[in-house]
């Protein structure tokens, strides 16, 4: 779609003007009931796109209508984290990297999408904007922390909206909402401001189709300067896997729900029938033998690595000072934060290198492994889950993991839930494979397409 609509500006059969126009009209329309877009930029972005048009628009996202997650910079904006206490700050001097690539690509900002506080919960919900609905059914969660772009993307609101992923911000609403959503390997798109989660945390592209992801990751990636992790090239080498592994879960929670195996086992199935790729099932533990031996736990030690360089980041005497200020949610993690030894940060730090050594070992050069993106069907707006009065823990994710790891790790679509929400199935390649980790997914798209926008919405239309 993307490219279309690109191509469509740049050879004058639509103006930016009206692409903008159509986007701000949609979130008029479709944004009171989903709470996705949190700031609207009407007339700035409308001035924008008649001076990009007057200039005869050009670039790979020419006139396109961006939006930005609101923990992400973009200059001009305040960029406030969904929390109360970060509402006086001054606006952004400078857009983020990624955002600063899409502009310069010819995107035009028409708004910024709704987080969880600092970005931290699987769910979308904050005390300064309140909570965000998936258009696949208003009662359940887009996911977080990238809900409010997810949910935006699925009910057509804007052709592009950006994620964040330190722990499956992208790929949890790309599950939820039925995209497509990339966390790339760490250091392939540079960071520019570096982000709290030191090396855990990237920027990547979601889309309503593999093709919108391999445009938004062309125009995304390449080194920054000041990030000493980002790759100075990369050489896509194309080809699809050798091998496919699958896995249930990437912890030894126990077995999956019915509501998550069902679509699960139709997804092993298909990529044996429809792409003729055999599947090899492994137990959890066989993924990490070192990292466990070493005294690992993938969920734990990616929440230690996290709590605490964020902590660091707001400054320890700063967040006691405001934890009566902070959301409950949040405010338990900076408790847990405050308490943490540092002996236990350094020691999940190090083991970090433990699950890239074990997940290097397994994969090889030209092996995926795929899974359940979570062994949930979805939880509730709120982040309860379903009939009970408990918000969803560690044992629903597959995804942290491979933020420690640092490998790419892709969500498709892959069915449905019982519930009425898509199924997630999670691609994870070798480090540097992102291309692999795409051509699987276009092969399984060619076989398994799926609807461009959620049901009652239209996917943004191309001339």
């Amino acid at each position: 779609m993307l490219a279309e609509l690109a191509d469509a500006v740049r050879s004058r059969r639509v103006s930016a003007f009206e692409l903008v126009t159509e986007s701000l009209a949609r979130i008029e329309r479709g944004n009171p009931a989903l709470n996705a877009v949190t700031l609207v930029r009407g007339e700035q972005a409308l001035e924008e796109a008649r001076a990009l048009d007057e200039r005869r628009a050009d670039g790979p996202l020419a006139g396109i209508p961006l939006l930005v997650k609101d923990n992400t910079d973009a200059a001009g904006l305040v960029t406030t984290f969904g929390s109360r206490t970060m509402l006086e700050r001054p606006p952004a001097e400078r857009s983020e990297i990624t955002v600063e690539r899409m502009l310069d690509a010819g995107a035009v900002i028409v708004g910024r999408t709704n987080i969880p506080e600092f970005a931290f919960e699987g769910w979308t919900w904050n005390d300064v904007n309140g909570v965000t609905g998936n258009p696949w059914g208003i009662d359940w969660s887009p996911g977080g922390s990238s809900g409010g772009s997810g949910a935006a993307l699925a009910a057509g609101l804007a052709p592009i909206a950006t994620g964040t992923d330190g722990g499956g911000s992208i790929r949890t609403p790309a599950s939820f909402c039925g995209l497509v959503g990339l966390k790339p390997t760490a250091g392939l798109i540079g960071r520019r401001p570096i982000p709290s989660w030191l090396d855990v945390s990237t920027q990547g592209p979601m889309g309503v189709s593999v093709a919108d992801v391999k445009l938004l990751l062309d125009v995304m990636r390449g080194p920054v300067e000041g990030d000493p992790t980002a790759a100075a090239t990369w050489m896509p080498v194309g080809g699809m896997p050798s091998r496919v592994f699958a896995v249930p879960r990437t912890w030894d929670w126990g077995p999956l729900p019915a509501e998550v195996e069902g679509p699960y086992r139709l997804a092993l199935d298909a990529l044996e029938q429809d792409l003729g790729l055999p599947v090899e099932e492994l137990a959890p533990p066989a993924l990490f033998p070192t990292a466990i031996a070493n005294g690992g736990e993938p969920a734990r030690d990616w929440y230690v690595t996290v709590i605490v360089e964020e902590l660091h980041w707001l400054g320890r005497e700063w967040v006691q000072a405001h934890l009566d200020e902070f959301s409950a949610p949040f405010r338990g993690e900076m408790e847990d934060a405050l308490t943490t030894p540092i002996d236990r940060y350094m020691a999940a730090r190090h083991r970090r290198y433990d699950y890239a050594h074990d997940l290097d070992r397994l994969l090889g050069a030209d092996a995926v492994l795929v899974c359940p993106t979570h062994g949930y069907q979805g939880w509730m707006a709120d982040g309860m889950l379903p009939g009970t009065n408990e918000p969803v823990g560690s044992e629903g994710y597959n995804t942290g993991e491979f933020n420690m790891s640092g490998h790419p790790s892709l969500a498709i679509p892959a069915g449905m839930c019982s519930n009425g929400l898509p199924f997630g199935l999670e691609v994870n390649g070798p480090r540097w494979r992102d291309d692999m980790v795409l051509a699987f997914a276009e092969a399984w798209e060619r076989e398994r397409p799926w609807p461009l926008s959620a049901p009652g919405y239209e996917s943004f239309p191309v001339p």
